[in-house]
């Protein structure tokens, strides 16, 4: 059971620890019981309770042996290394010492309670309240502080005073822990001191212990320590939160800090609901850890709880209550190896859920390729899953291709769901790269169905050789009106010839109707029918030049000489026309102007010309072209004016030139001229002129 309760409930921060309770044989003792203590061992727990028994537990809290102690409080419990002797003291005085499988050692009593056993190294400074050994150091602390000694060399290295001298020691104990060889952290009432054994430099000793304390870190904390652990360059804390009103109890606090020279960093933060913890005090919660597999073992009277560091499959469980499935997707993949309870494919098809359910097919069914891999069978379940909520478009371009393939009938579902219902993505689909082993049979089965418009649709879509033979053999032209640009697309020279070998079914006017906005098209049809006839397509010879001139250049002179049907008139203008648009292309602008003055006398050709290059070399090739020809002066005069200043044009023309209209000209330039200053300039008598 998770006890975690998070600050914030809705908090997107991941937490760093799972927890559940120790059960089976430790709820059946805590029923009857209370525990006092507990020890961790590599193999098995041992814990002490308030009615002087110790039992022994695996793991999963099943007892595997039980030991009446004494009718009062076990205090603490140690273990050896080994794990097969035991040292007990409880709160009546007594130490025992033995086997716990041969029940050989001693039995000792004190004057006074014991909370732990140890040899007389130290008395006269109150009750030793905790001790702990790590190689030859062994630290301890009673009402004054906490003392660390060095067996090895039989010195007291330091004494570290206690902070909270107001706090009463036996309801606030002290709590010690080493977190390596030469790093112990106390913590007691709010404070908390990082110390480190060093070696003392030898040209220093003197009379000194060979060995010093360095406290590298000390800090206040917001509530009171009732256990520490180390968990790699991090601290884990157990805290007792009491509250203003002196009677209510909060829930314990398991935090994740890290420590720094005055202070320290959040990283986690959980409340615990442990039962009976409104009526619990910091002296009854006690933490111990297990160092190989980072397990915290929170101790209360009525419940032990056990918080252990999540792993990837607790951290793919995170992100799929979050909703985050493409990250749990990742998470999977990376770390394969290593989840156990979770599989990729299934996380997978979890994503793709999630995917229909918000609507986004497209998104699902990109996922489809990854997730579903060659498992075939999945595959079509999908289909049949996106046929359903009527998305087989979305799913049809994903499909397995190369030598991966579904069931035929699964292909030819998608298909003839397609051009029931959607005719176009039906046939966009059947064009792709996906189908090549559906799309000649989707054909074949129009037409042996006899429906062959659709037959020719799909050749045509393919670009099928067989596209004319289809045509010819069942008779199609009447199909072929709308799709005659496709046609050409396919093969433009087949195309053209087909249609004027059956001019008696498709018209010369519908061919050229339907090739309007083709121009290319439309020339090599025209052209290959004036090959064939010079006189049938005689309508659009006119409009031929155009085509002649701006596709086919070699062969415009040919058509001009053999055409009888063009006036010669329209031929000179249309033909300069297209020559004056390709030296215009090539770059030649005056050369353009040049051939549109002097070829077709055309001054609102030139002009307009002149406006589109908006050159001033060009306006003054025209202005110097124009000005002994008064019908030019009169083009000039009545559109030049909002692009060159006229009066350089009037003061250039020769006295006594007449100029036709010249009177209707000067009152529009000066209208021109008004209204782009805003006001008259001066009034001027036209009739003179």
């Amino acid at each position: 059971v998770l006890l975690s309760l998070p600050q914030e409930e809705d908090s997107e921060e991941e937490p760093k620890l799972k927890y559940e309770r120790l059960s089976n044989g430790v709820t059946e003792i805590l029923q009857k019981d209370a525990a006092s203590c507990m020890t961790v061992h590599d193999k098995f727990l041992a814990l002490g309770t308030h009615f002087g028994k110790v039992f022994l537990l695996d793991i999963q809290g099943n007892i595997t042996q039980k030991f009446e102690i004494s009718s009062v409080k076990i205090n603490q419990i140690s273990l050896d290394e080994s794990g097969e002797h035991v040292g007990i003291c409880s709160e009546d005085g007594k130490v025992q010492v033995f086997g716990l499988y041969t029940r050989e050692g001693f039995h000792e009593t004190f004057d006074c309670p014991v909370k732990l056993q140890m040899f007389v190294l130290h008395e006269g400074e109150g009750t030793i309240t905790n001790v702990q050994w790590r190689t030859n150091l062994i630290a301890w602390a009673n009402n004054v502080g906490v003392k660390i000694y060095d067996i090895s060399t039989k010195q007291r290295i330091t004494n570290v005073l206690r902070d909270n001298v107001s706090l009463r020691p036996d309801m606030y104990p002290c709590s010690l822990c080493w977190k390596d060889d030469s790093t112990l952290i106390v913590g007691w009432g709010t404070s908390i001191k990082i110390c480190i054994v060093k070696e003392r430099n030898p040209t220093e000793m003197r009379d000194l212990p060979s060995r010093y304390v360095e406290i590298v870190s000390a800090f206040e904390t917001e509530f009171f320590i009732c256990g520490l652990a180390p968990l790699a360059d991090q601290l884990v804390t157990l805290y007792f939160v009491k509250e203003n009103d002196e009677d209510f109890r909060a829930r314990p606090r398991l935090d994740i800090i890290q420590s720094l020279p005055e202070s320290c960093e959040e990283i986690s933060s959980d409340a615990l609901t442990v039962r009976n913890f409104q009526d619990n005090e910091c002296r009854d919660y006690r933490l111990e850890h297990s160092e190989g597999e980072s397990l915290f073992y929170i101790i209360s009277p009525k419940d032990i709880v056990v918080a252990k560091e999540r792993d990837q499959d607790d951290h793919i469980d995170w992100l799929l209550e979050k909703k985050k499935y493409e990250e749990a997707l990742m998470a999977a993949e990376i770390s394969f190896k290593n989840i156990k309870r979770h599989d990729i494919k299934k996380i997978g098809m979890s994503y793709i859920n999630h995917l229909v359910k918000t609507g986004d097919y497209e998104g699902a069914a990109r996922k489809c390729q990854k997730v579903l891999g060659k498992n075939m069978e999945l595959w079509e379940n999908e289909v049949y899953r996106f046929k359903t909520i009527g998305q087989l478009k979305a799913i049809s371009q994903y499909l397995p291709r190369g030598d991966l393939r579904l069931r035929p009938a699964i292909y030819e579902m998608i298909l003839h769901e397609f051009l029931k219902t959607d005719y176009e993505s039906g046939l966009e689909t059947l064009c792709s790269p996906l189908w090549p082993n559906y799309k000649n049979n989707m054909s074949y089965r129009y037409t042996y169905d006899q429906r062959y418009d659709k037959a020719l649709e799909i050749y045509l879509r393919l670009r099928h050789k067989d596209v004319y033979q289809l045509i010819h053999k069942h008779n199609l032209f009447s199909s072929i009106e709308d799709k005659i640009v496709l046609l050409m697309d396919f093969d433009k020279e087949k195309a053209v010839d087909m249609l004027l070998d059956n001019e008696d079914k498709i018209s010369i006017d519908r061919v050229v109707e339907e090739l309007a906005d083709k121009p290319e098209y439309l020339h090599v049809y025209l052209h290959k029918l004036f090959k064939r006839d010079h006189h049938k397509g005689q309508k659009y010879h006119e409009r031929q030049i155009g085509l002649y001139a701006e596709y086919d250049r070699p062969n415009l002179l040919p058509f001009l000489r053999d055409s009888t049907h063009c006036p010669l008139e329209k031929v000179h203008g249309i033909y300069y026309f297209h020559e004056v648009t390709h030296v215009s292309r090539m770059g030649n602008c005056r050369r353009a102007l040049q051939m549109i003055m002097e070829e077709l006398a055309n001054v609102d050709k030139a002009i307009d010309f002149a406006k589109e290059q908006d050159d001033a070399e060009l306006w003054e090739d025209l202005i110097s072209y124009s000005i002994d020809k008064p019908p030019f002066i009169t083009g000039l005069l009545n559109n030049i004016g909002t692009h060159v200043d006229p009066i350089l044009l009037i003061h250039r023309i020769k006295e006594g030139m007449e100029i036709p209209n010249l009177r209707d000209s000067l009152v529009k330039i000066l209208q021109d001229y008004n209204l782009q200053v805003g006001k008259p300039l001066y009034q001027m008598d036209t009739d003179s002129y």
